[in-house]
Order: structure tokens, then C-alpha cells, then sequence
């Protein structure tokens, strides 16, 4: 898995590997002129003396069998001595070793970057005659309905044969053990301890909402420091001339990967599309706030392709087609020099080390070791020729979600027991605990910034200092950070969630950490699937009731109601309300102790392994 799970795309490397694959990769298998009994190649010369029968009764009656067999092997003498041109490498000449182009990237380049029966005046997107286009009263699910829909997250893909997702509460579901590979779904009621429903509680009603969400699914990184599909598929084809595969593993004996790089998969347009849906379902009577005031929202996304692709998927769930004067996108850049707390890390040098911002990587590999054995001792056989490792094991795990959502349906994933698969779950927990959230000794600086600007929007007051992510020439202008708007919605990458999480101080979900890499601990309350999958998404719901005096908030992750205990002030309180003045003081609070200079610049080292850990998302304090 890479840095930040999907931010860093290691361009050099990635290079490298698409020049190599695509020069590997012909449009079919070369063809054979004719196949021995085992399947290899023959050259013509071959053929034609061979197949000459008078050639071989002429030397039988001249030397006998002894000599017929001598003038034999001078005539078609066997081919590993004198390989034809068309032929492969053999090392074993009892098995059919895979074609060259197995493990090369395979790309279906559309639309095509000239089409020649393109006439735009002829195909016009309006043509006026719309009929009748009243619209109605706009939907308020979250407070009309008697209960609240539950999203399983798995439309439109295909589960392995030993599983069916979804069939019922108690049976393994594989889509919800990938960690942040995993499709977003509706956690169980009382996922982070609490049985409230998402549903507005009794004497209450909405009066804003803050989301933040993730994009949807993607294709994989080209780089990774442990595992990745990319590295791993490379590796196969380089040595494609050297190995075949049995049992199992047969199908991989033509396979071709077929995953592009970093941009939404057709899967993910869908999940996007399906948030902005859901959530203008729930949400669309918030709308009426700026008919009143004669305005329009402001959503905010990022630059990076599968970012801004989310956020216009959602708007068009959300608003429909066009979308256009419904709303306005605020896009932020995401590369190094422009601050946006949407990609915090980019202004941020210690989150480039890996001694303070991959931490994972031990504890990751010390699991995979433990629960990857016995499938590793059960896979290596079935490839012959191609020494597999742990580390390649975990990454056919990886390549059975990453096909999945992008083309629906992988032979690797039936490879794997439905343990290997908690297992697996476990794994990306412990990568993303280290690296991204409470464990990380970055994240809580990496989150403030966001925090500063939910502050401010709760408070509708601009951010009176800027000396963390927070961009400036953005956040300081009404137009491109609007105060007082009912309804915001932001894109992001799930590190940037889990950061957030981590420095709004959310402890419940900390409480059984640090991880351990050795065991799964029961009953955990951090799982990366809950929190970081495939279009995520945390609702800030505010609240005004009858019941109590002030104005209330509530935080909802992925349709779970969080405790907000560990945020001081915050009492508990069956839905998980807070008063927001409460909220607001403690988030200041931790604001003001939150150093971003000296954990984003300081001179600071963690000991490596479990010799030091966090569950507050700090680095250790400076020496006095």
C-alpha cells in the first residue's frame, strides 16, 4: 500500500512500468505453426522434415532401428537444443509456460482522440420542447421518514462463489472486510457505540449540515511501499518466460492487468452519483435557506482528477442534469506550495519522511506473516517457477477488491478464506492507524485545519489566524468560503478524513489502541472499513430542539452516530448530541494546542516499532 493510501502516485517508477508493460503487450498471443504434444511451439523446418515418412522408412531399412534413430536426431533434432524464433523460453519442458504478454497492462483507450462523425451542430444538447417542468417540494427524509434507508454499498458488483454479500446480518460479507478498499456502507446501528439512529431525535429538527466525504472507488497507485498491484503485476511479466500456474491459480496462466491509475473506476462514478442522491433525499429541504437569501451553495473539491470527478458525480446526483446555476465548485490545488486542508500534507515536509509518516510498515508486515501463512503455503505450489512471498500473497488480496470495483467481478478473491479476508481487514486497520489516524504521530495536524474551517462555519467568524493548511486568499473571501450557508459539502482523500477524525478528538473510536500486530483484538473500535472506505462520508448535523436549550450537533460517520465524549464538555447523551458552543470551545481549545511548525517542520524522531506510540494523532512533545 502506498503513502497515504491514495495520494502519492510515485510518477517516476509508474513510468517506467507503463513504457515496459505496454511495449510487452501484443493485441493477441503470438501465433503457433503447429504444437507438439505438450503444447510448445514447433518451427516449419521442423514440421516438414518430420512429417516426410519416406525420409524415415528409407533410414529404418538402411541402419536399422539404432541407426534410424541417429539420423533422427540429426534431422529434427529436439527443440531445446535449437529453439525456433517463435518460440518461448523453456525451463521445464513437461508444462506450458504462460505467453509473454501475461501480467502486462492491458488498456482500452476511450473515446478515441479523433472520431471522425463528430458534428456537434447536428447533435445539440437542448432543443427546446421540454414539457411541462413544475417542480415539487423538495425531500426531508432525515425528518419525515419513520426510519432511515440503509445503503449496502455493493450495487453492481459480483462476490466471489463461497460468499454473497448482504444476504442476511450474520453472514460473511467480503465487500465490507477490505478496509479502505472497501465500498462505503451503512454501519450496524451500534458500530461506535451508540443506538441512535441517524434519524433526527425526538423533539428535534435539522437546521444545517456540514458532509464530508471521500471520493469514490479508483484504480490503484502506481507506487507502494508494501504490496500493490501495479509493482506486483510488473514483476510477473518480467519474468513471464520462466513460470506457468496450476490449481487455482490457473487463470493467471492468460491474465492481463487490467487496472488504470489513481481515476475513478465506473463503480466509483456510481457511488458518487448515489451520495448525491442520498443526500439531497435526506437533505433537500435545506435548500430553501438560500432560495430565501437568493443564494447558491458553494461545494469545494480538489484539483486531482478522481476528486473532481467525485464532486461533479455528486452534484449531479445532488442537483441533477444540469447542474449548472444550482451551485458553485470551489476546486483547491492539490500540489506542493498551495495550501488546502483537503491535502494538507502537501505543505507539510515531516509528512514526506517515512520514519514519522509511514509507521505502519513493520506492523503490517509482522501481521501479514502471521495470518498470510498458510495461504502462502497453500498458493506458492500452484506457481510454478515465480517464488511468491507474503508480501505477494497480500498483494493478491489487494487485486481481488481493486478488480472487483473496477470491472465488477476477480478470480482473486476466491483464492482467500473468509479469515484471511479479516485478516486482510485487520492489515489495512493497522496501516491506517499508524499512518493516518490517532496513532499517527501527524494526523492531528494534518486535521486542524479542516477543524479551523468547520469552527469558522459554525460560527459563521473568519479564521482570524492562518498558520496551518488553511489557505488564506481562499477562506478570507466570503465568495469562495461563504459564512452561514445552511448546507456544505467537501471532497476529499480518506487520510484527510481519518485526520479530521483524529483532531476533532473522537476517543471513543481510539479506545482499544494502540493496535497490536500480532493478534486481532476483540471488539475493536477502529476499522478502516467503518471509517475511510470508498466514498466515506461524516455528517455534521446541526440541531435545534425543544427538549434543551442550545443548539445541537451530531457527528455521523457512514450513517453511525458517534459518542462525543472525548471532546471535553460533551456529555453523554443517547443520540450523541453536543451543544455546538460546546463543541466549538473544545475544538478551539485544541486548536490553540495543536503546534502545526513544529509537527509539520520540527526536528523530531519517533523510535521505530511499538517502542513509542500516540492515540492522540501527536508526535512526542519538545525537550523543555
Amino acid at each position: 500500500m502506498n503513502k497515504y493510501g491514495d495520494v502519492e502516485a510515485g510518477d517516476e517508477y509508474k513510468g517506467s512500468i507503463e513504457a515496459e508493460n505496454q511495449a510487452l503487450l501484443p493485441s493477441s498471443p503470438a501465433p503457433h505453426d503447429e504444437a507438439d504434444t505438450n503444447g510448445s511451439p514447433r518451427s516449419s523446418t521442423h514440421s516438414r522434415l518430420c512429417s516426410k515418412p519416406r525420409i524415415q522408412l528409407s533410414v529404418a531399412y538402411l541402419g536399422g532401428l539404432l541407426t534410424a534413430g541417429l539420423i533422427q536426431l540429426l534431422l529434427c533434432p529436439p527443440q531445446w537444443l535449437f529453439p525456433s524464433s517463435n518460440s518461448y523460453t523453456v525451463y521445464d519442458t513437461s508444462k506450458d509456460l504462460v505467453p509473454p504478454y501475461v501480467g502486462s497492462s492491458e488498456v482500452h483507450h476511450y473515446p478515441p482522440p479523433s472520431p471522425t462523425n463528430v458534428f456537434p451542430s447536428l447533435f445539440p444538447t437542448s432543443v427546446g420542447h421540454a414539457g411541462p417542468t413544475p417542480t415539487g417540494a423538495e425531500p426531508a427524509l432525515v425528518a419525515t421518514a419513520p426510519s432511515y434507508p440503509v445503503h449496502t454499498g455493493a450495487a453492481h458488483l459480483v462476490a466471489p462463489s463461497f460468499t454473497k454479500a448482504g444476504t442476511d446480518d450474520d453472514h460473511f460479507d467480503l465487500f465490507r472486510h477490505w478496509g479502505n478498499l472497501s465500498p462505503w456502507f451503512s454501519v450496524e446501528k451500534d458500530a461506535f457505540g451508540l443506538e441512535s439512529s441517524p434519524g433526527v431525535p425526538e423533539t428535534c429538527r435539522v437546521t444545517g449540515m456540514h458532509l464530508l466525504h471521500r471520493h469514490g472507488a479508483r484504480y490503484p497507485t502506481g507506487w507502494a511501499s508494501y504490496g500493490g498491484p501495479a509493482n506486483f503485476s510488473a514483476r510477473l511479466n518480467k519474468a513471464a518466460a520462466g513460470w506457468n500456474a496450476s490449481g487455482d491459480l490457473a487463470f493467471m496462466n492468460d491474465w492481463t492487468y487490467k487496472l488504470g491509475e489513481e481515476i475513478l473506476t465506473p463503480f466509483g462514478r456510481q457511488q458518487l452519483y448515489d451520495l448525491g442522491v442520498s443526500m439531497r433525499m435526506k437533505y433537500g429541504f435545506l435548500l430553501q435557506n438560500f432560495t430565501e437569501t437568493n443564494t447558491i451553495p458553494v461545494f469545494r473539491t480538489e484539483s486531482q482528477d478522481r476528486m473532481l470527478a467525485s464532486a461533479l458525480n455528486f452534484a449531479i446526483g445532488f442537483f441533477g442534469y444540469p447542474f449548472e446555476g444550482q451551485y458553485q465548485q470551489s476546486i483547491t490545488i492539490e500540489d506542493p506550495g498551495y495550501n488546502n486542508t483537503l491535502a494538507p500534507y502537501k505543505t507539510c515536509p515531516n509528512a514526506n519522511k517515512p520514519s514519522k509518516a509511514d509507521r505502519a510498515q513493520p506492523y503490517i508486515r509482522q501481521w501479514a506473516s502471521i495470518y498470510l501463512k498458510n495461504a502462502l503455503d497453500r498458493l506458492a505450489p500452484q506457481l510454478h517457477g515465480y517464488d511468491l512471498t507474503i508480501e505477494d500473497v497480500y498483494t493478491l488480496q489487494q487485486m481481488c477488491a481493486y478488480e472487483t470495483v473496477a470491472i465488477g467481478y476477480s478470480r482473486f478473491c476466491e483464492l482467500f478464506t473468509e479469515e484471511e479476508w479479516k485478516g486482510f481487514n485487520y492489515a489495512m486497520d493497522l496501516y491506517f492507524w499508524y499512518d493516518s489516524a490517532f496513532g499517527s504521530p501527524l494526523s492531528r495536524a494534518l486535521g486542524i485545519g479542516y477543524t479551523e474551517e468547520l469552527v469558522s462555519r459554525l460560527t459563521h467568524t473568519p479564521i482570524a489566524t492562518h498558520n496551518t493548511s488553511t489557505n488564506g486568499t481562499l477562506d478570507d473571501d466570503p465568495v469562495t468560503f461563504p459564512l452561514g450557508q445552511s448546507l456544505y459539502v467537501d471532497a476529499t482523500h480518506e487520510v484527510v478524513v481519518l485526520h479530521v477524525i483524529t483532531a476533532l478528538n473522537l476517543t471513543t473510536l481510539a479506545s482499544n489502541g494502540p493496535l497490536p500486530a500480532d493478534h486481532i483484538p476483540a471488539h475493536r473500535s477502529f476499522k478502516a472499513s467503518h471509517l475511510a472506505p470508498f466514498a466515506t462520508n461524516i455528517q455534521f448535523q446541526l440541531l435545534s430542539c425543544t427538549s434543551v436549550p442550545d443548539s445541537q450537533i451530531r457527528v455521523i460517520i457512514n450513517d453511525g452516530v458517534v459518542p462525543l465524549t472525548g471532546i471535553r464538555g460533551c456529555p453523554e447523551q443517547k443520540d450523541g448530541m453536543c451543544p455546538v458552543s460546546t463543541f466549538v470551545a473544545a475544538q478551539r481549545e485544541i486548536i490553540d494546542k495543536t503546534d502545526w511548525e513544529y509537527v509539520c517542520h520540527g526536528d523530531w524522531e519517533v523510535p521505530p516499532g511499538s517502542a513509542w506510540n500516540t492515540t492522540t494523532g501527536m508526535p512526542p512533545a519538545p525537550e523543555q
